[in-house]
């Protein structure tokens, strides 16, 4: 099942993508894609329903992002062993955990907006886990029953905020409109092995990231175990596990992100996003 929420910007309304890839309304049966939607046996009821009996939703609607009310977003760094080499960086013996704020969350195609100033924005297409059942101290073998989904977020960073002066990770990855999601919540049993699934993202029409979600160093399963030994995840929270080779800091030379750019990232059965990047207005 694809779940997503549509409609303009605050007024989104909850939604599933049919086998013919039309938009149907869920409105009748719930009132948004929330993590409470999520929790529990609720999205297993959501599952077993028939596209067919809810209306279908005429023209090209915007989609904001697939799950309302998210409680935290939670990030990996250096998790491909790939991406790891171009930074010229160790392979990392645990997980590096850090995050985005929430209000960094965007829908899949609504604009990316610098920061004013900003010189040196980034791009990291990455694997999303949705949590869907609360999940503290959780062996790895049992990580699988506490995730509700998969999607595709774009970690958009600025690199100078990120790693110069007194640079941190939370501060060149939390700007608003920084976490691009969407544009479905695709529940597992669509995604079978989501440890080979071929991930890509272009901006203006050249790749840059042409990977595989296999070249992981820590998998989506020892992701949701690792993390909830240092914080009780949530229904609705949010794991971004890494990107791959291909950012433009690691670039010779950089290249960053600027006005009129367009990113288009995608992995494979989850969809794609398209946003153009727009200067901070002065």
């Amino acid at each position: 099942m694809r779940l997503l929420r549509y409609g303009p910007k605050g007024e989104e309304k909850p939604g599933l993508l049919d086998p013919a890839g039309r938009i149907r309304d869920l409105s009748d049966r719930i009132p948004d894609i929330t993590p409470e939607a999520l929790a529990g046996d609720r999205l297993a009821r959501l599952s077993g329903m028939d596209p067919e009996e809810f209306p279908a939703v005429s023209g090209n609607p915007r989609l904001g992002a697939p799950v309302n009310g998210v409680g935290k977003i939670v990030a990996i760094g250096l998790n491909y062993a790939d991406h790891a080499a171009e930074a010229g960086m160790d392979l990392p013996s645990e997980p590096i955990i850090f995050s985005k704020a929430i209000t960094s969350l965007s829908g899949p195609m609504d604009p990316v907006v610098l920061p004013k100033g900003s010189e040196k924005g980034d791009w990291e297409a990455e694997l999303a886990v949705v949590i869907g059942k609360r999940a503290q101290y959780v062996e790895k073998a049992d990580a699988a029953t506490h995730i509700a989904g998969f999607a595709i977020m774009n970690d958009v960073s600025e690199r100078a905020y990120q790693l110069e002066t007194t640079g941190q990770w939370v501060k060149g990855k939390s700007f608003d409109t920084f976490a691009p999601f969407g544009p479905w919540l695709v529940t597992p049993d669509e995604v079978p092995d989501p440890q080979n699934l071929r991930i890509w993202c272009e901006v203006s029409g050249q790749t840059m990231q042409d990977g595989n979600t296999k070249t992981m160093v820590f998998d989506v399963y020892t992701l949701v175990s690792v993390v909830s030994q240092y914080m009780t995840l949530m229904p609705g929270d949010i794991i971004a596990t890494g990107t791959p080779p291909g950012v433009g800091l690691g670039m010779k030379p950089p290249r960053f992100l600027k006005d009129g750019d367009v990113m288009r990232v995608g992995i494979e059965g989850l969809g794609e996003q398209k946003t153009e990047v727009k200067a901070w207005p002065t």
